[in-house]
């Protein structure tokens, strides 16, 4: 019995052995690898598109421009009238893209005096940023700088003087102008007391700086040729203040034209005074000095009545480009009016400009090239300076108080009869 249990538990012994045995042996099962889920796909990214900034706008070399003219005084009209027109053609060169340089102006005042004038050129010649100068309004003053200018190798060009000398009386390159001169305005206004007033004698008033002086020259030249008798000619001073014995001598003569070569400044008293001694019977002619807004407004309207003055040239509206000029002037919001010199001025300026736009800014060639100038096509018209740097300008236009206004002759109600001059029947 014994034997059988033992034998039974041998018997199981070796069966646990041999499954243990076996369980050993058997292969371990292979794992399936891990399988990501596939990721989902991102949209490509897209670059967002980079703004093109503006290109920056090219910095344009600045070149200094100066302006030189009276800017107070008496004739402080004549001066602001030329510095806005030149402003106005720099503010149009400025805003034209296809010019390589920024242009700036540089006033200077002259006071319409010749010590003041110097200093004035001086001012401008020592200013090494400043290549060329629109300068003078008054004769004594363009005259009395014409050799700053040319010592100092800086191009002038004159707007309003017009003492013949100016440009005539030298050879500089440096000095210029754009206005005509006495010569074709007495030439003109000699003419003009002949055949238009019919006169045959004249008295003359003339202011003894050199522009006066220029006047009577010149209508002294040209008063034979139309058969002019020149009764007498004094010289007076614009701080005589008085000139109850010159007007008292022409009153007696009786002159069928009282001819005046002067300034506003002189002309507002000499007219005043002509009226308050009862000369308002005798015409009185004055020079393209008096043909200001100042002089109707200092004598008043009423005595400036009947009052002939001149201009070189044609009126603004008739000039080829005078009403562009006046639109742009006006648009530009100047307070004050252009006067009868700022076309010139204005196209000083641009011949100025271009000249700098040629040639760069060097004082030498600007002056080079404007003293070759040869424009067909300005506001004032062709312009073309001859070997002395003198535009050949048309013969200066009769302008005659009108109703507290100055009027073109031909367009005038005295032109059309409707009206009788001082002294005529």
């Amino acid at each position: 019995m014994f034997k059988k249990q033992k034998s039974l538990l041998f018997i199981l012994s070796i069966i646990l052995v041999l499954s243990f045995v076996f369980t050993a042996c058997a292969p371990k099962p292979t794992e399936a690898p891990a399988v990501e889920p596939p990721a989902a796909e991102e949209p490509a990214a897209t670059e967002a598109p980079v703004a093109e900034e503006p290109a920056a706008p090219v910095e344009r070399e600045v070149v200094k421009i100066a302006f030189i003219g009276p800017l107070t005084g008496q004739n402080a009209a004549m001066g602001t009238g030329g510095l806005n027109s030149v402003t106005l053609a720099v503010q149009e060169a400025n805003a034209n893209p296809d010019y390589k340089y920024t242009y700036e102006i540089v006033p200077i005042d002259d006071e319409c005096k010749p010590e003041v004038a110097v200093q004035a050129a001086l001012m401008a010649t020592s200013d090494s940023e400043i290549i060329a100068s629109a300068g003078h309004y008054c004769s004594m003053t363009a005259i009395a700088t014409a050799d700053t200018f040319h010592n100092n190798g800086m191009a002038n060009i004159v707007w309003g003087a017009v003492l013949p000398a100016i440009t005539y009386g030298n050879d500089y390159i440096e000095v210029s102008r754009t206005n005509g001169t006495e010569v074709e305005q007495n030439q003109a206004n000699a003419k003009f007391m002949a055949e238009v007033l019919g006169a045959k004698t004249i008295s003359i008033l003339y202011d003894t700086s050199d522009y006066g002086k220029g006047h009577l020259e010149w209508i002294k030249h040209w008063a034979p040729d139309y058969g002019l008798t020149i009764l007498s000619e004094q010289g007076v001073t614009i701080d005589q203040g008085d000139f109850t014995t010159e007007l008292t001598k022409i009153k007696n003569e009786n002159p069928d034209v009282l001819y005046l070569g002067g300034l506003t400044d002189i002309g507002v008293p000499i007219r005043t005074q002509m009226v308050k001694l009862g000369m308002t019977d005798i015409p009185f002619e004055g020079t393209s000095g008096i043909k200001t807004d100042a002089f109707i407004e200092g004598v008043g309207p009423e005595n400036a009545e009947g009052v002939v003055a001149w201009l070189d040239g044609p009126p603004l509206e008739n000039l080829p480009g005078g009403p562009a000029f006046k639109a742009a002037y006006d648009a530009a919001g100047f307070k004050e009016p252009p006067e009868a010199y700022g076309p010139f001025a204005y196209v000083a300026a641009q011949i100025i400009i271009t000249a700098i736009e040629e040639v760069g800014p060097d004082r030498a060639k600007v002056a080079e090239k404007i003293n070759v100038t040869d424009l067909t096509d300005t506001i004032i018209g062709p312009v073309k300076f001859n070997e002395f740097g003198q535009n050949e300008i048309p013969l200066a236009s009769a302008y005659v108080a009108q109703d507290g206004v100055w009027v073109y002759w031909p367009n005038s109600e005295y032109a059309s009869g409707v009206r009788k001059m001082p002294g005529a029947e």
